[in-house]
C-alpha cells in the first residue's frame, strides 16, 4: 500500500523543518507529520457531523505525551502507561488551544478537536513549537472552517543577544545569562498568544524579541500558505448558530434604550443581577411577540453582541468603563501578612472583588516535587499550587480537582515568582505556596502573585525582591482604534478584546501570559499594554512593601530548623552505611530528617533543635576525618596483650599500642587501664582507615 506522501521542508533557525502529509489518520479530517531534528509530532484534526447544543464554541485541543517518544518507561509499578496528563502537557495543550481558538468562528456549533501526539523527543527541540505548527497545518489544509494560519516560536534573550528556538541544552548552560524565555505565536503582523518567563528583563526587550518572532512567524505562514495552495481542502459551508433577522432586529430595538442602565454599576453583583434581569425581560418580550422557542433560545448571541457593542463603545467613544474608573486606575487595594499563627507564612492580597489567601510552607530538602515529563525529571524545591473554588464567583459546583485553567493560573504564578527564590545554599528548603481564591472578579492569577510575595517574606523566606503582578486589557474598533485598560474585572475580560497579564519587580518583568479573542493586537498596541501595566506593577508593589516591607528575620517556630554541614564526598558511603544502615539508625534515634547531595552537602532538619544538633553531632563523629596530632577523648572497650581499644564515637576506634601507654616497659595494659574508663589521647598515625593513639604523648607534654 502507498501512503501517498507529499513533502515539504523549510528551514527554521538553522535547523531543517520537515511536514510530511500522507494517508497516517486518513480518517480525520486532516493530519500531517511534522519533523524537526529528531522530534516528530502527529498533528490531526476532527470535526463533527452535527451541531451541538450549548453556549460556546466546543473546541478541544489535547497534547497527548507519550513517554516511548523519549525512549522512557515510567509510572507506577504496577501501571506502566501513561495516565492523566501531566501539568506540562496541560500547559502545551493549552498554548495551542490560545493560539488557534480565536480564528474560529465562536458561533460555530460543531464539536473540533486537534490532537498532538510526540512519536519522537530528540530532548534538544522544543515539542510545543512543533506541536503548534502540526496544529494549525492539520487545520488549514482540512475542511474545517478556520481562518489559520498561525504560527509561533520560542525565542530566548541570551546574553544580550535574541536567540530563535534555542535548544534545551543552550537555554540550560546559559541559565544565568538568559533575561527572558518567550514563545510568541501569531499571524502575518500580529502577535495573538504570549508566554514569557523573565528574569528582570525590560519591556523594551521584551518588545525587540516580539519583533524578531513575528519576522519567524511571518515565514512559517508563507510556508503553510504554500501547503494549502498544493493540497488544502475546501472548507465545508457549516451552519452558523444564529438567530433569524426578525429576531435580531427586535433584540437591538428592545436593548437599545436599556443597555446602558444595566452595564454600568461599581458592584459586580449588581452588574451581573441587572443583566439577568434585563435578559428576563427580553425573554418575555420575544415570547409576547410570538417568537419561537427556537429563536428565543438564540436570543443571547444577540443580547451578547449587543452588551459587547455597548461596553467597545463606552471606552473607545467616552473612555467610561463598567465600573466608571480611569482606564488607568487600579481598584481598592488592600494586603495583609500573618494571618494565621500556625502556618509557616500567609499573606492577603485584595483587589476589588478579588481575594486571594496564599499560604507557604516551608520543608525539608527531601520534600521537593518530583516531575518526570518526556523530557526530562526535574526536582522542584519551590512549587505553587493554585485552587478557584466555586464559592469565590458565587457558585454552586463539585469539587473534581484542577482543572486545566488551575493548572494554568498556578503555573503562571509560579514562573512570576520563581526568579525572586533564593538559591538552595542559601535556604535550604523546599517551599510550597498554595493560594486560595476566596472571591474573583478578574485576574485572580494576578492577585496570587501578590498574595504569594506577603506569603514569603511573613515565612521569613529571604526573596531578592517582592512581586506583584496586574491584568491589562483593550477594546478595538473597527478602525484602528484602541484603548488599553489596567485592572480589568470580569465585565472587561468577557466583553474586552484581550487578557494581558503581567508580573514583575521594581526593576523588570518575571512572567507574561497574553490571550486574546481578536485575530491579534499589533506590536504598538503591546508597547502600550507593557507601559501601562509597569506604572500599576509599581503601585501595587507599594502596597505590597507598605505592608511588609521585607522578609522577616525569623522563620515560624512552627517550621523546622535546617543546618547545613559539609563532608568529604568520600565519607558519604560511610555516613550511609550498607542498605543505609548508618543513615536510618541516625534517622530513628533523633527524628530529624537528613538530605545527602553527591557533593557532600549534608541537609538536616527537624522541628526540634535537640534533635537537629543530636543529627549534626552523630553525622560529624560517623564522617570525621582524624589527624595526626589531635587531642581525642573515648571509652576503654577492650583490652588485648598489645594494647587497647579506645571508642571514638561514630563507629571508630583507634589503638593504644602497649609502648604508648607510659615511659617505660609495660607488660599487660590491664595493669595500668580498665574496661571502661575514658581517656585522653593524641592521633600519632592515620593510616588506611586505621588509628594511633598514644597516651604517654600527652605525659610527656606536661
Amino acid at each position: 500500500m502507498d501512503l501517498n506522501k507529499k513533502i515539504f521542508t523549510t528551514e527554521v533557525a538553522g535547523r531543517t523543518l520537515t511536514v510530511e502529509v500522507s494517508n497516517l489518520a486518513s480518517q480525520a479530517n486532516a493530519s500531517c507529520l511534522v519533523k524537526y531534528g529528531q522530534t516528530i509530532i502527529l498533528a490531526t484534526a476532527v470535526m463533527g457531523g452535527v451541531d451541538k447544543e450549548g453556549d460556546f464554541f466546543p473546541l478541544m485541543v489535547n497534547y497527548e505525551e507519550k513517554f516511548y517518544a523519549a525512549g522512557k518507561i515510567i509510572g507506577s509499578r504496577f501501571m506502566r502507561r501513561e495516565g492523566k496528563s501531566s501539568d506540562d502537557a496541560v500547559l502545551s495543550s493549552r498554548l495551542i488551544d490560545r493560539s488557534i481558538r480565536p480564528l474560529f468562528d465562536q458561533r460555530l456549533r460543531r464539536e473540533v478537536q486537534i490532537v498532538t501526539t510526540p512519536f519522537s523527543i530528540d530532548e534538544e527541540n522544543d515539542p510545543e513549537f512543533v506541536a503548534l505548527l502540526g496544529a494549525s497545518i492539520a487545520l488549514a489544509i482540512s475542511d474545517i472552517p478556520w481562518s489559520g494560519p498561525v504560527a509561533g516560536v520560542s525565542v530566548a534573550n541570551i546574553n544580550n543577544e535574541i536567540q530563535i528556538n534555542p535548544t534545551f541544552q543552550t537555554l540550560k548552560q546559559n541559565e544565568n545569562n538568559t533575561t527572558f524565555n518567550a514563545f510568541f505565536s501569531g499571524l502575518k503582523d500580529k502577535i495573538n498568544m504570549i508566554e514569557v518567563a523573565g528574569s528582570e528583563a525590560s519591556e523594551a526587550d521584551i518588545i525587540k524579541g516580539a519583533e524578531i518572532a513575528l519576522e519567524e512567524i511571518s515565514k512559517l505562514i508563507d510556508f503553510q500558505n504554500n501547503i494549502v495552495q498544493a493540497i488544502g481542502k475546501p472548507k465545508t459551508n457549516v451552519a452558523i448558530f444564529s438567530p433569524s433577522p426578525d429576531m435580531e432586529k427586535f433584540v437591538k430595538e428592545f436593548l437599545a434604550s436599556k443597555v446602558d442602565e444595566a452595564i454600568y454599576s461599581k458592584d459586580k453583583q449588581i452588574h451581573s443581577q441587572n443583566l439577568n434581569n434585563l435578559k428576563v425581560k427580553l425573554d418575555e418580550a420575544l415570547i409576547e411577540a410570538n417568537f419561537s422557542d427556537s429563536d428565543v433560545s438564540k436570543s443571547y448571541i444577540i443580547f451578547e453582541e449587543v452588551i459587547d457593542k455597548a461596553v467597545h463603545n463606552g471606552v473607545l467613544q467616552n473612555n467610561r468603563r463598567v465600573d466608571d474608573r480611569k482606564l488607568d486606575e487600579i481598584r481598592p487595594l488592600y494586603a495583609e501578612a500573618g494571618l494565621f499563627e500556625r502556618n509557616h507564612g500567609t499573606g492577603l492580597f485584595v483587589r476589588g472583588d478579588t481575594q486571594a489567601l496564599a499560604f507557604t510552607t516551608l520543608a525539608a530538602p527531601s520534600q521537593e516535587k518530583l516531575e518526570e515529563t518526556m523530557e526530562e525529571t526535574n526536582k522542584k524545591r519551590f512549587f505553587l499550587h493554585y485552587n478557584f473554588p466555586p464559592y469565590s464567583v458565587g457558585e454552586i459546583a463539585p469539587f473534581r480537582g484542577p482543572g486545566r485553567r488551575e493548572i494554568g493560573h498556578g503555573a503562571l504564578a509560579e514562573k512570576a515568582l520563581k526568579p525572586m527564590i533564593p538559591d538552595s545554599h542559601e535556604f535550604p528548603y523546599t517551599i510550597r505556596i498554595v493560594s486560595e481564591i476566596l472571591g474573583s472578579n478578574g485576574s485572580s492569577s494576578m492577585a496570587t502573585v501578590c498574595a504569594g510575595t506577603l506569603s514569603l517574606m511573613d515565612a521569613g523566606v529571604p526573596i531578592k525582591k517582592p512581586v506583584a503582578g496586574i491584568a491589562m486589557g483593550i477594546m478595538t474598533g473597527n478602525n484602528g482604534d484602541y484603548k488599553i485598560l489596567t485592572d480589568i474585572q470580569g465585565p472587561e475580560d468577557h466583553y474586552g478584546d484581550m487578557d494581558f497579564k503581567v508580573a514583575g519587580t521594581s526593576d523588570g518583568v518575571t512572567a507574561i501570559q497574553l490571550d486574546i479573542k481578536i485575530n491579534g493586537v499589533t506590536l504598538d498596541m503591546l508597547k502600550d499594554g507593557l507601559s501601562q501595566a509597569k506604572k500599576a506593577r509599581l503601585e501595587i508593589l507599594k502596597v505590597i512593601t507598605d505592608t511588609l516591607n521585607s522578609p522577616r528575620p525569623a522563620l515560624s517556630k512552627y517550621a523546622p530548623s535546617i543546618e547545613i554541614i559539609k563532608i568529604n564526598p568520600e565519607k558519604i558511603g560511610e555516613l550511609i552505611g550498607p542498605g543505609g544502615k548508618n543513615i536510618n539508625a541516625i534517622i530513628d534515634r533523633t527524628g530529624a530528617t537528613i538530605d545527602i547531595e553527591d557533593d557532600g552537602t549534608v541537609f538536616v532538619s527537624s522541628h526540634s533543635s535537640e534533635s537537629l544538633q543530636k543529627a549534626i553531632t552523630e553525622i560529624k563523629m560517623i564522617t570525621k576525618e582524624f589527624e595526626v596530632g589531635e587531642i581525642v577523648k573515648g571509652e576503654i572497650v577492650r583490652l588485648m596483650e598489645f594494647g587497647a581499644i579506645v571508642d571514638l564515637g561514630g563507629g571508630k576506634d583507634g589503638m593504644v599500642h602497649v609502648s604508648e601507654i607510659k615511659e617505660g616497659f609495660v607488660k599487660d595494659p590491664s595493669d595500668i587501664l580498665k574496661l571502661g574508663d575514658t581517656i585522653k589521647a593524641k592521633v600519632i598515625k592515620v593510616e588506611n582507615g586505621k588509628i594511633g593513639l598514644s597516651i604517654k604523648s600527652l605525659l610527656n607534654n606536661k
